[in-house]
């Protein structure tokens, strides 16, 4: 979410809690947060009882993006910061349930929020925004071209400081839309300039954000098919050449050391070989269908960073994503070790 956005819905949040007939006073300076980080605080307070939270802004969460919004808010808090709440444009109903399962505070531009602390307790669900509004800056958010790019990068972080027809190649995007995307992360401070070279700025924090928007936006044009597998649990003995295809989310969790028994299996290639649906008895699944699945998805980055992915999975931070997306608390605790193992060397928590 962009600054001037994340600013505005911040201060839409903080009306609406006071609305709820609660004090509520903002706090940004840094040189008053521990440590002097940046940051921003909230004091929220009815009566003699009140609590401090460390405000998180995050774009609108969705079922497919609430493992990426928890893993985001979730980070070891330093001695003496608040707990995280979040902040969004709006919180569904079961969204809210959701987020109030897995004790999540929050609050939204329309009044809606959860917040549990001593001496102060808020649920309020159910308010809607306008369905116009809400369609337009359900739109906003990383463009595919950011997506892909930004992925490349977190991938081969080297690639920063590539010239553009390398970057556009890594990345599957057209080259012309490489200074705009570039532009961009520069000045969010995804991309850092020095001395005229690029780099990433990789934290856990980017590499959460991506797979948020990831979920949001990309992932769900990936989908090409869903198949019924009737060898579902051989799949380990698949005979596939990376070519083929890759395993992603669950299985790729498996095959990178995570206890996890897959329950859907994920597939990036272009096509399913003529040979694998004979020999594993893939037909294509029905709506209805919910066992035994393989989802089918169409690789979205470029042939020289397809070179540099393992043989039999995608990009660790793919299958971070993935996991992420589905929302269920053993896949998010696999995401949890795929960084632990793979990821946090390269992408720390500051």
């Amino acid at each position: 979410m962009k600054v001037v956005e994340a600013g505005v819905v911040l201060e839409q949040a903080v009306q609406a809690l006071r609305g709820h007939s609660l004090a509520v006073s903002v706090q940004a300076d840094a040189a008053t947060l521990p440590e002097g980080k940046p940051g921003t605080w909230l004091r929220v307070a009815r009566g003699r009882g009140g609590s401090s939270y460390s405000a998180v802004v995050i774009g609108r969460p969705t079922p497919d993006s609430v493992g990426a919004v928890l893993a985001q808010l979730r980070q070891p808090a330093d001695a003496g910061r608040p707990p995280p709440l979040l902040i969004t444009d709006y919180v569904s109903p079961a969204m809210a349930e959701r987020l109030q399962a897995s004790q999540q505070q929050f609050a939204d531009a329309l009044g809606n929020a959860y917040l549990d602390a001593a001496a102060l307790f808020v649920l309020v669900s159910g308010r809607k925004p306008d369905a116009k509004g809400m369609a337009v800056r359900a739109r906003r958010g990383f463009s595919n071209s950011r997506l892909k790019v930004l992925f490349a990068l977190i991938c081969d972080q080297d690639l920063a400081a590539a010239p553009y027809r390398t970057i556009a190649a890594a990345a599957n995007v057209a080259l012309g839309a490489l200074p705009t995307v570039l532009g961009d992360l520069q000045r969010d401070g995804s991309l850092l300039v020095h001395d005229r070279q690029r780099r990433l700025n990789a934290s856990k924090r980017l590499l959460d954000e991506w797979a948020q928007a990831y979920a949001l936006g990309l992932r769900g044009r990936t989908l090409s098919g869903r198949y019924v597998a009737g060898n579902f649990a051989g799949w380990p003995d698949w005979h596939l050449h990376a070519e083929q295809g890759r395993w992603g989310g669950e299985p790729a969790a498996r095959l990178l050391g995570c206890d996890l028994q897959p329950g859907v299996l994920t597939l990036y290639g272009d096509r399913l070989p003529a040979r694998l649906v004979i020999r594993e008895h893939l037909a294509p699944a029905a709506p209805v269908d919910y066992q035994g699945l393989l989802e089918l998805r169409r690789p979205f980055w470029g042939e020289t960073l397809a070179a540099a992915a393992g043989p039999q999975t995608v990009a660790s931070a793919l299958v971070y994503a993935d996991l992420l997306a589905t929302g269920n608390q053993r896949c998010c605790e696999a995401a949890q070790a795929i960084y632990d193992s793979r990821l946090a060397r390269a992408f720390p928590r500051r």
